[in-house]
This record gives C-alpha cells, structure tokens and sequence, in this order.
C-alpha cells in the first residue's frame, strides 16, 4: 500500500456497531482535495504556467486550512473538547493524521517546483535563479537595486536580554540571521522580514522598472530572469549589519489563527465590533511554523521557544517559502503557456442600448457565468440606479472585493432618490475589511445599510428592484448561487436568474423584510431559505425519493456541491440507496459521505471535477427524467449552511433555463472523462480516462464550445 493510502485508508468498516465508520474525516477529505488540485499542477497536459498556478493555488489554500480548520482544532484542544468528529476521531488525532498528510504534499508540491516546472519555465527562457548563480554585471546591479528599494523598508531586529523577540505578522516570510561580533566572539540572532511591499520575484531584466513599480508590457516575451527577494536580502546582510560576521541565513515563515470569533450576543455595533476584532486578528496563536532545510537545531529551539508551538506544528521544505507567491509569475503573458483566451458572451437584452426590464418581462433569463458575462447583472443595477421608474433596490452583499462599481452605483441610486437597502455580510471571511469600507461609504450616502442577525451570516445572494410600470408596481429579481463579484465572475461557475414571476417578487419581499425587521415568514411560495427551511426542504426531497423507489417508481437524485458534510442529509441519502434510488453526487470539494458500502451506499456515486474553472454552481435534481424538480442555491449541504446562515434554494421553471443546466452543467459533468475523479468506499479518488478509442471531454472546456454560438454575441475583453 502507498504511502498516501495509508494515510487514509481506516482499520476496517464495522457497519452495523460503529455508525462512524460511515463518515470520512472533514479535514482528511478537505486535503484530498487540495491533494486533486496538486494533481493539476502535475497534469502535463496543462499549459506550464496553468501549472504553476494550480500549484499556487494549492499553497493559498494550505495557509488558509492553516489559518482556519487547524486553527479550530488546537483551539479545542486547548479547551480540552472531547466530542469526537463524526468518523470518530478526538483532535488530537486529526491534527497527528493533518501532520503526516500535509509533510507528504509538501514533499510533493516542492519535488514538482524544482524538478519540473522551474525547469521547464527554463526552457521557455522564464528562470528562477539562487544568488550564487548570477554573474559580476548581474550582482551589480541587484545590489544597485537592494540599495535603492529594499534597504530603506528593512528592520533588522535584535533578539537579546535588550531586544524581546518580535512580533511576527501571519503569512509573513522572514530571515533568521546568525551574526558574530569579530572582536568579542559574541553570537548574536536578529530576525529581518522580507517586506511584503516588494516584488517577492525581482525581474532582473527590469530592474530599473521594477523600483519604481512597473511591470513589463503584456506580451512581452523576453527572457524573464527572477531572483527571490530573501536571496537578494541574505546576499546583502553585510550592509545591513556592516562589520559583523554572518555565520548563516535561514528563512522560516509562520501562520496564525484567522478565525474571528464574535460573541454577538454582546454587541451592540456589530461593524465596531468586527472592526476591532480584525485588528485582534493579527495575534492570533501561530498555529505552523515553516523552515527551510538545514535549519540548525539551536535556531529551530530558539524559534519554537518563542511562538510557543510544538515541533510537530514545524514544517520542513527543501525549497521556497510560501508556495502561494508563484502565483504572480504564473500571470506572466505567454501565450504559448497559458491556456487559450475565452471570451464571456452576452445574451439579447442586454448590452448597449437595450431594456434589460422589457427582456425580463418577456420570460426568465438564466446567466451561467463565466461563460456568460457578469455584465448584465451590472447592467441591470446601472439601469435601476438611473431609472426614474424604479423606486426601491435591495441586495445581499456577501463579498464585495475591492472593485468599487457595484457599490458606487447603489450610492447613486439613493442619491437618486431610490430607496435603497443592503444586507452586508460584515463576518464573510477574509473579506471583513473591505465590506467595512464599503458599508460605512453606504451609509454615509445614505443607503440603509443591515447586518445579518445574531449567530447568522447572511450568504444568501438575491437582489430586488422594485420598478413603477403604468399603474402598477412590478418586481424584478435576481438570484444567484455566486458573490455579486466581478472578479470571481470570471473564473468561478456559477449560475445567476432573472425573473419577473410575481412569486418570486413576492417571496424575496419577504426575505428582506425579514433580514432588515422582525417579519417571519418560515414558508415561502417559491424559494426555501436557510436557516428556517431549507434543511427540512432538502431532507424532505430526499426522502420524496426513497418512498418512490420503495413503491416501485423511478427516482433519482443528482446534485452538484462544493462540500458535503452535513451527517442528517448524508443518512437520508443512505436510506436512499438502501431504497434503490441513483444518486450521482459531484462534490468539489469535502465529502464526509462514503459510497460504494454494499448494503448502505451502493447506489451513490461521488466525483469531483478540477479544472481551468473553480466550480461553484449549486444545482440539485430531484427525480427521474420528465419529472424531476431542478433546484440552484447558495448553500452547500453543511451544518453551517444549513443552520447558520441565511441561504435561499430556488426552483428553475422555465422549459429553456433548465435544458440550458442540463446541457451545460449536468451532462458534462457526468459525461468529462479526463478532470472527473471518482470517489471510492476508501476514501481514494480516482481520475477518470477515456474508453479505448474514445476522445477526451473536458466538461468546461466542452461547454465553452458549445457557448461559442451564433445566437450570442461576444463581449469585449475588458467586459467582467
């Protein structure tokens, strides 16, 4: 057995005494999908950029288990916690399994960067070059450079009996240097942050641009010589601490504990209070220590010594720090190693000159982005700002990112005179500081501004725009299963509505009445919203299912998640199999359910599709062919999803918006031969190849083909 299957692969299954071997681990599952998009990264039949930028992919997602998931689980060692997890294991043996998984990845991702990209880029005359490498002109000039644009931002900073060890900030790369007074013979340790303002990868053959911060022009396909900022650095200790005997360099990076944690219940001002808890943010513990290899032991005792953490929470690589950085030579434009450009298309009814009122009215409208552009959602808020007819928008705003359009023109929709409202999620993780911003601009223009409630983050995506046609009122929706974010419209999958149906109108009324005052209203006639229903609907789709399977009817069940982990729905998907009902379940990302299990899950199939694109979409098909109920949401079948959060499951109605999921979300889903991985019993994925003689069918690269039709047009490349 391989060294990765022993990592995850149980003692043995006890299904009728022990109901926790029917779960997989959480976070064990969370890393085999950081192990599948490491997969990519070694996929040669990617462009060799793509590549790198899987593999920096990869490591930003590692930081962020870090930060968050191992976080959790020295917090509840700490507080000595002893419910197990659902697959039976205590903390302390979900972070021993973390440990030998993520040194095993490691050893992977840093193999893959020296031994095969880095020379492959070398080929394509794109070169990582060590100081030693570098010729007399070269060094000149990056110490030239050093001089002029590193040196004034560095800090040495001293640990001894005057100098207490200083603070390291999260994520942060740094350099521990051992020096030695020549006279004296005294050892002397100081620790020098590589500055995060700065190019982590100095282009040598742009050095003069790159000091005052300019990138080369797109296209440019020069040779691309870069020189990592830490080996710069260590190449110029001398001027940093001149007269003093360097006896060694060594880079370590740590990260910390992210997590805020906001007892609601006390406050008062919930923007002041995340406010604050962000600035607390940056102390949080050091829950990994990174080390470069040949680390001496003094300095590995002095450092765990210091950030009080185990030597099991020290990592060892034998190349670069912080994977994550890549990402920016990953973006450097060379056609001929990164993948081929796709243009976002635009449907009729929207664009310049059109009503995109009038092409609502006329039926729904379903957008599937990124192959459909994210231009006519902010179209439809620029139309509505500008309206004179439109009296009223509200929104849900989870992330914003920092493009300030969308939010500029709800600003000048109230300065407009509309009334305008906005449920701001100021917990979105990661995204705190700029939904602050942006909700004190709002407010300050007179936007009614809301929070989710207590114990609630408001991740729910819809928008409503109340508009004044003749003698009536008329309501115009849009639901989503993605952010109201430009940026991620243009890699993530995902799928957003248009309608003009008095239901939904009447239904997202509803919603936001309740999320900005005290109205309740648990039903709904059309959408089911979280936390009030929308587990109860999804148990009770399943189970509608199993009783038709055990009467001797088809039924099926198919659903597209990013994560599966709630244990409720897993065993109702159980009791559907046991049933005889066909489940095909494609989760991205954690899947706590086991299938395969004779006599349990023998009928669920589980994969998982990575890909050029991130899959995001949410879609759940209830029923055999000419009869299934379709379903879009925000929510993937999680306990926080399900009982945390706001999050509405919506139905697709309209006879042209379903065949458009079936032919550009289901059926390449299930029929991709060559990103698709199959789910086993042991918890192993294995990828999927083509029948002999068969071709290759990418599933997004198929729907990218099929979108290229005459019926639409295209859009302009600067066009989200």
């Amino acid at each position: 057995m391989s060294e990765a299957a022993k990592e995850r692969a149980p003692a043995h299954l006890e299904l009728t005494t022990k109901d926790s071997s029917l779960y997989f681990n959480r976070e064990i599952s969370w890393l085999a999908f950081n192990d599948r998009v490491l997969a990519e990264a070694a996929d040669r039949r990617w462009p060799l950029l793509e590549r790198l930028k899987f593999l920096a992919i990869y490591a930003g997602n590692l930081d962020e288990f870090f930060m968050i998931r191992v976080s959790g689980l020295h917090e509840q060692l700490e507080a000595e916690v002893a419910e197990l997890s659902p697959d039976g294991l205590t903390p302390r043996e979900q972070l021993a399994r973390i440990g030998v998984i993520v040194r095993r990845q490691v050893k992977q991702a840093t193999s893959l960067l020296l031994d095969e990209l880095l020379p492959g880029l070398t080929q394509h005359g794109i070169m990582l070059h060590p100081w030693k490498e570098l010729d007399g002109a070269t060094r000149r000039r990056a110490r030239a450079y050093f001089r002029e644009s590193v040196f004034p931002v560095l800090t040495p900073l001293a640990v001894d009996p005057g100098h207490p060890f200083p603070f390291l900030s999260n994520l942060s790369l740094s350099l521990a240097v051992e020096a030695r007074d020549p006279q004296t013979h005294e050892r002397r340790f100081a620790r020098v942050k590589v500055p995060e303002i700065l190019p982590r990868f100095i282009d040598l053959e742009h050095l003069e641009r790159a000091g005052k911060g300019v990138l080369p022009p797109p296209g440019d396909d020069s040779p691309r010589n870069f020189l990592p900022l830490e080996e710069l650095i260590a190449a110029c200790l001398d001027e940093l601490f001149p007269g003093m005997e360097i006896l060694g360099c060594h880079p370590f990076r740590i990260t910390r504990d992210m997590d805020l944690e906001i007892l609601e219940d006390e406050a008062h001002d919930l923007l002041s209070i995340v406010d604050r808890e962000l600035r607390r943010r940056k102390f949080g513990a050091v829950v990994r220590l990174e080390v470069a290899a040949g680390l001496p032991e003094r300095v590995r005792r002095l450092l765990v010594e210091k950030l009080e953490i185990g030597d099991e929470d020290v990592y060892d690589s034998v190349g670069p720090l912080g994977l994550a950085a890549f990402f920016t030579v990953a973006q450097i434009n060379r056609k001929e190693l990164r993948d081929p450009p796709f243009t976002p298309l635009m449907p009729a009814g929207f664009g310049e000159g059109s009503d995109p009122f009038a092409a609502i009215r006329k039926g729904d409208i379903l957008l599937h982005h990124p192959y459909d552009s994210f231009a006519p959602v902010l179209d439809f808020l620029h139309r509505a700002a500008n309206d004179p007819q439109v009296l009223a928008i509200k929104m849900t705003l989870y992330r914003t990112g920092p493009n300030p359009d969308l939010v500029q023109t709800l600003i000048r929709a109230a300065e407009n005179g509309k009334q305008v409202a906005v449920s701001i999620e100021l917990k979105a993780r990661f995204d705190e500081e700029n939904n602050i911003h942006w909700a004190r601009a709002m407010e300050q223009a007179g936007v009614h501004v809301f929070y989710g409630g207590a114990g609630l983050k408001t991740h729910a995506k819809v928008t409503l725009v109340v508009r004044r046609e003749g003698d009536q009122l008329r309501r115009y929706v849009h639901l989503s299963t993605g952010n109201y974010n430009p940026s991620t419209a243009r890699t993530y999958t995902d799928v957003g509505l248009f309608t003009a149906t008095p239901a939904f109108g009447e239904d997202a009324t509803e919603l936001f009445n309740s999320l900005s005052g005290f109205s309740k209203k648990p039903r709904y006639q059309k959408i089911a919203v979280a936390p009030e229903m929308l587990a109860e609907t999804v148990l009770a789709k399943i189970d509608e299912q199993t009783a038709r399977a055990q009467a001797g009817k088809p039924a099926r069940i198919f659903a597209k998640l990013n994560a599966l982990v709630d244990v409720q729905a897993i065993r109702a998907l159980y009791r559907a199999s046991q049933a005889g009902v066909r489940i095909d379940l494609n989760v991205r990302g954690i899947c706590c359910l086991r299938p395969g299990v004779p006599g349990i899950s023998e009928n669920i199939r589980v994969f998982s599709i990575v890909g050029r694109l991130l899959e995001h979409v949410r879609v759940m098909l209830f029923g055999p062919p000419g009869e299934e109920e379709m379903y879009l949401s925000s929510a993937d079948w999680m306990p926080r999803n399900f009982y945390r959060r706001v999050e509405v499951m919506f139905p697709i109605e309209d006879a042209a918006s379903r065949e458009r999921i079936h032919n550009e979300i289901v059926e390449p889903a299930l029929r991709d031969n060559c990103r698709a991985q199959d789910l086993d019993s042991d918890g192993f994925y294995h990828r999927r190849h083509p029948d002999e003689g068969a071709a290759e069918l990418d599933g997004q690269l198929s729907v990218m083909a099929r979108l290229a039709r005459p019926a639409l047009r295209a859009v302009s490349s600067s066009t989200p």
